[in-house]
């Protein structure tokens, strides 16, 4: 851990400065620190390395890296770049797992802030958390994306019942390889006095707000940072733990015993991003060759990432216990059979293509219609869809006694087009209404006058101009009066 009370120069950006510390242990219960962690007078960030097997702190120490790129006097707004460094990180991570598979799954949360001398503009993804102590009240100001915290915002379980919650260690939310994750963004105005801190799961889980405020409330950030890690080993984290406290100041405020008690100025890295990465053929060794010096070294050399010796674990759930790091965001095992995986997803692929065909070709194997086969007509099992090397119907019944030339020229055209049925027993009605149109007589009107009885001219009765009354309709029958053909007048 190291301690910085590095001035802002006078034309900064603001008249606050920052005094800050990190420090980061590996825990009680573990081998590598999957933490890394950064403080300068520009920059605050913690990354927790998930995936456990798959090089969390690979991860971590990628985010790191490209987050410290940010570290310099903000120019401009400071919430697109914080974006715009998660979005590359998350590329990073695809271009690493692309050249080495063994690091598929990887991932890692991201908790930062850049301080601008007025503000402090945070980005924020997982469930490393920031809190902040502002006049004797400390308060969480971040969200943990976690399904526990999902649970909490519906009311079905309490902040307390979360801390024991047997899935209060999976995140729903981190930058990995996979998808680009949108972070959560948002800008916190900064007050002389105010205490930022930027934590790993492995403080917060076991560590409440009442625990957290006269910790971080310590005389000075150094021994806020030591206090908060040595809480959380005492109270039986089995986590790395790691810690950034930074402390709003004047730039004119100077503590002349901090300032002469300082062991170095200058930024701060600690964590898996401050030693190796596992991965060395990934991440070149080169990467993190010129780190600063810190009090850290020393630590670092013994394997620990901060200046609590590291204690021995003791466990009595026995060899079989479950490492609770492999049930977070990104579990799955490093993939070494990337050519078998490849031939299962094409061949099950095949499957559901095949099954696929084969459903819909049943289908058509229930549909009827009628048509022309030769000169008769027929009904047809299938429909009428021509597919290359693929006949999707054929002549299920064939009538003798219905051609198509027999059919007047409207059904005719109807049965060359084809007549969709709803069943078998609808086409075969369809035919029997054809069969019957077709033995149905015609009727010619030429013949009718031919079958007539024809009468002679003479054989037409007249009636006696003499009969009708006062001498009216001489000559021709009375126009209401009925008129009698085909027959003889009796």
């Amino acid at each position: 851990m190291t301690t910085s009370d590095a001035e802002r120069p006078g034309s900064g950006p603001g008249p606050y400065r920052i005094r800050y510390a990190a420090l980061s242990d590996v825990g009680r219960h573990r081998k590598e620190n999957q933490d890394s962690g950064y403080a300068s007078e520009h920059l605050i960030a913690i990354a927790d390395g998930v995936g456990g097997a798959a090089y969390g702190d690979v991860a971590s120490a990628t985010a790191i890296h490209l987050l410290r790129r940010l570290d310099q006097a903000p120019q401009g707004e400071m919430l697109p770049a914080l974006a715009g460094v998660v979005h590359r990180i998350h590329d990073k991570l695809a271009e690493m797992v692309e050249q080495d598979r063994e690091l598929e799954g990887t991932s890692t949360t991201v908790t930062a802030a850049l301080f601008d001398g007025r503000q402090f503009g945070f980005v924020h993804v997982g469930d490393s958390r920031a809190y902040l102590l502002r006049q004797g009240q400390v308060r969480q100001i971040t969200k943990d994306h976690t399904f526990v915290q999902t649970l909490v915002d519906e009311g079905r379980i309490t902040e307390a019942d979360s801390r024991v919650h047997p899935q209060r260690n999976v995140i729903l939310r981190a930058v990995d390889a996979t998808g680009d994750t949108e972070p959560d963004l948002f800008v916190l105005e900064a007050e002389v006095g105010d205490r930022v801190l930027v934590c790993s799961d492995g403080m917060s889980g076991v560590l409440d707000d009442n625990d957290v405020l006269p910790l971080l409330g310590a005389d000075s950030v150094d021994a806020a940072a030591v206090a908060l890690v040595q809480a959380s080993l005492d109270a039986g984290t089995t986590d790395n733990v790691s810690v950034v406290v930074a402390e709003v100041v004047g730039v004119d405020d100077v503590d002349d015993e901090e300032t002469s008690a300082a062991v170095t100025v200058g930024p701060m890295l600690v964590g898996a991003a401050s030693s190796q990465p596992r991965r060395g053929g990934v991440l070149s060794r080169a990467l993190f060759r010129q780190r600063p010096t810190t009090a850290t070294d020393e630590a670092d050399d013994m394997g620990d990432t901060g200046e609590i010796p590291p204690v021995e674990a003791t466990s009595d759930d026995g060899a079989g216990a479950v490492d609770p790091e492999e049930l977070r965001y990104a579990p799955r095992p490093p993939r070494r059979r990337e050519g078998l995986r490849r031939a299962a997803l094409v061949v099950l692929t095949v499957l559901v293509v095949a099954a696929a065909l084969g459903g819909a070709y049943s289908w058509t194997q229930t549909q009827y219609y009628v048509a022309a086969d030769g000169g008769q007509v027929a009904i047809y099992r299938g429909v009428q869809l021509d597919l290359p090397g693929l006949e999707l119907s054929h002549p299920y019944e064939t009538s003798d006694n219905v051609a198509v030339a027999d059919l007047d020229e409207l059904s005719r055209d109807k049965v060359a087009d084809g007549i969709v049925a709803d069943d078998l027993a609808h086409a075969r009605r369809i035919v029997a209404e054809l069969a019957d149109q077709n033995e149905r007589p015609s009727e010619d009107p030429s013949e009718g006058p031919n079958e007539a009885p024809t009468e002679g001219p003479n054989e037409r009765p007249t009636e006696d101009p003499t009969e009708a009354p006062n001498g009216a309709g001489t000559g021709t029958a009375r126009a209401a009066g009925p008129t009698l053909t085909g027959g003889t007048a009796g």
